[in-house]
């Protein structure tokens, strides 16, 4: 399996292990570039505390592609972050994304930082720090809709296979979050808002090489499922 795979499948099944959710969609997506799938949606559904997780991985061997997204949503009227992997491989190259997506405005919260992002501070200083890693190319919108310890870098072989603790570190600090529970007010129509923005196509490009890929109608229903519960 490969590295971005390998990496994808381990934290997806952490997830999955702890918290009661079950398979509602499993479905291939297909490319006019390839009479075989290309890649596959996974949905799980729950009742709480997490109430949805989207995988989606895309593997197309000719274009040198090998993406793995997570993205596990909270209740949306919970404070606790939603959690996001995005493993990816293209070619001789990798990258990844980690973030914790803030629930509230972080600029005028501070218990909320202390208890959600505060902790992840050492493993974010020391993973910025390694060698192997350099910034991904995202726009300051993209940055301002993600959290200050997200991240997001491209990274050689050797950096990438040294990720895994820290995602695993992100992930079991949001899953502890998600058992204690985190107070916040006014949460869910500013998680309806922030998800229509975090997966705009206006905003993210990612999404016109999906369409490339997959064709406007597959792609939009992946899109669908990120941005509503």
């Amino acid at each position: 399996m490969s590295l971005p795979g390998a990496l994808s499948d381990s934290t997806l099944a952490a997830i999955l292990d702890r918290f009661p959710l079950t398979l509602a969609e499993d479905r291939a997506l297909t490319s006019a570039m390839s009479p075989d799938p290309v890649g596959r949606i996974r949905v799980w559904r729950g009742e709480g505390p997490v109430v949805k997780v989207v995988n989606v991985s895309l593997v197309v061997p000719p274009i040198g592609l090998d993406s793995h997204m997570i993205f596990a949503f909270t209740a949306p009227s919970s404070g606790v972050p939603h959690f996001t992997l995005d493993s990816v491989a293209n070619g001789e190259n990798y990258a990844f994304h980690l973030d914790l997506i803030p629930r509230i405005d972080l600029a005028t919260s501070l218990p909320y930082l202390d208890q959600v992002y505060e902790p992840l501070t050492p493993v974010y200083q020391e993973v910025s720090g390694r060698d192997g890693l350099t910034p991904a190319h995202l726009t300051p919108r993209q940055y301002a809709l993600m959290s200050p310890w997200m991240l997001v870098n491209r990274a050689t072989a050797e950096a990438f296979r040294g990720i895994g603790e820290a995602v695993d570190a992100y992930a079991g600090h949001w899953a502890a979050l998600v058992e204690s529970g985190v107070k916040a007010e006014g949460t869910a129509e500013r998680d309806a808002a922030h998800r229509t923005l975090l997966f705009s196509p206006e905003i993210d490009p990612v999404w016109k090489q999906t369409v490339r890929l997959l064709g406007a109608e597959q792609s939009e229903s992946v899109r669908r499922e990120l941005v509503s519960n």
